[in-house]
């Protein structure tokens, strides 16, 4: 797996077996999807991160700052090889807790919330209420959500509306803006 766009292009990062990251395919998808509707990017969250191959793509196009959510220590011990192996991490935190805990302690407004949450065991409509109504957003933020092709959300959250939504084998995407 490599990055494939930006100040880190090319960069290979590593993931762990039993992890399902994110294909080239479809964070090339996700960011054609978004980087239209971003004016810039200063702060970006990366939810249920893995491998932390999304939050890295982002910032190598360009974003600012990244929090890396993720709560494997496993998973958190790859992430920050990875930011390492992509000189990226001096812009970006690591924490090693659940989704759930994080929103009640993450400050300030992200640009980009990328939530990526295992196809199975998650309820992905609970975690994006919390979020619809936490203060991690704020106007023109977006939210990408991979999900499986069998679960259905919502068409919003809170203030948060459906913009687009794109389906890529059993992968589906939904943002929310």
């Amino acid at each position: 797996m490599r990055v494939i766009a930006g100040k880190a292009k090319g960069k290979r990062i590593k993931a762990l077996s039993g992890l399902r990251p994110t294909s080239e395919l479809v964070r090339g998808a996700i960011f054609s999807m978004v980087e239209p509707m971003v004016s810039g990017w200063s702060r970006i969250a990366d939810l249920y991160a893995g491998s932390g191959a999304m939050g890295i793509e982002a910032l190598s196009r360009g974003a600012e700052w990244g929090d890396f959510v993720e709560q494997d220590p496993r998973r958190c011990a790859l992430i920050r090889e990875n930011l390492q192996r992509t000189g990226l991490a001096d812009r970006a935190n690591i924490y090693c807790c659940k989704v759930s805990k994080a929103i009640t302690f993450l400050d300030g407004k992200y640009n980009l919330i990328i939530i990526d949450p295992p196809y199975t065991g998650t309820s992905i409509s609970d975690i994006l209420e919390r979020i619809a109504t936490s203060k991690l957003v704020g106007e023109g933020s977006i939210i990408v959500v991979e999900h499986s092709s069998r679960v259905s959300l919502n068409s919003s959250y809170g203030d948060l509306g459906l913009k687009r939504h794109k389906r890529h084998g059993d992968s589906c995407i939904s943002v929310y803006q």
